[in-house]
């Protein structure tokens, strides 16, 4: 039975390339995209689905999940990696708005696109979902590297994370037999950072492949990078 597959944000960076990795493992893979022009170009290139899907869009998502529905039955792994990072500014001279803004995409987004999507992958016998999350925020990261500076690590992108990684772990109570876990991708050369990155796209979806393609013994509610558990 194939593997349905669905990647948020998976025109580039990260969400291509899992979409791109996991396809090469057998998967029948949707990529997500907000932009319709740029969803069409990545999909063909990569021989994969295209599902619109903006997830700060309750209705659009709703839509999203629908046609999966009607055209697959039920969702096998969720891949959720779309995020921005918008508000690069110390956090005494970010406004309320901005802030919302940002945790709008990066946590509630996947509030919106996992509860929409839970019914689907309950028809699935092998749920997956994983949160594409990151160490900086991580506490114990913050500590023991000082990130403090907002020059170095946008402080409200470290948030998002951190609640993220929560939201992992409280999805992971919350569902069982749905296995739920965050990867970290590491400092990996994308947009969001300018291609300042120090890894390889494809380094930086190790962690997210190896969770989407657990086995049914396999772990839940952890974080984990390419080479192993994160500290909190």
């Amino acid at each position: 039975m194939d593997t349905i597959t669905l990647v948020t944000g998976g025109n580039k960076g990260i969400g291509r390339e899992s979409a791109r990795r996991l396809k090469e493992a057998g998967h029948t893979v949707l990529i997500g995209a907000r932009d319709p022009g740029r969803g069409r170009a990545a999909a063909a290139d990569l021989g994969v689905g295209l599902v619109h899907l903006d997830v700060t869009d309750q209705a659009g998502v709703d839509a999203a999940a629908a046609r999966v529905r009607a055209e697959h039955g039920r969702l096998d792994v969720l891949v959720n990696n779309a995020a921005v990072n918008s508000v690069v500014a110390p956090l005494e001279l970010t406004s309320a708005a901005d802030a919302a803004a940002l945790l709008d995409a990066n946590l509630l987004g996947v509030l919106r696109v996992t509860n929409a999507f839970v019914p689907l992958l309950r028809e699935s016998r092998h749920a997956r979902v994983v949160n594409v999350s990151s160490t900086v925020g991580s506490f114990a990261a913050t500590l023991e590297h000082e990130m403090f500076d907002w020059q170095v690590v946008p402080p409200l992108y470290a948030i998002s994370k951190t609640a993220l990684t929560m939201l992992t772990v409280k999805y992971s109570r919350a569902l069982p037999g749905i296995l739920v876990n965050a990867a970290d991708p590491g400092y990996t050369e994308t947009d969001l950072n300018e291609h300042r990155g120090t890894q390889t796209v494809t380094e930086g979806t190790d962690a997210i492949v190896h969770l989407a393609t657990l086995g049914d013994d396999g772990p839940t509610g952890t974080f984990v990078d390419r080479h192993g558990p994160v500290a909190w």
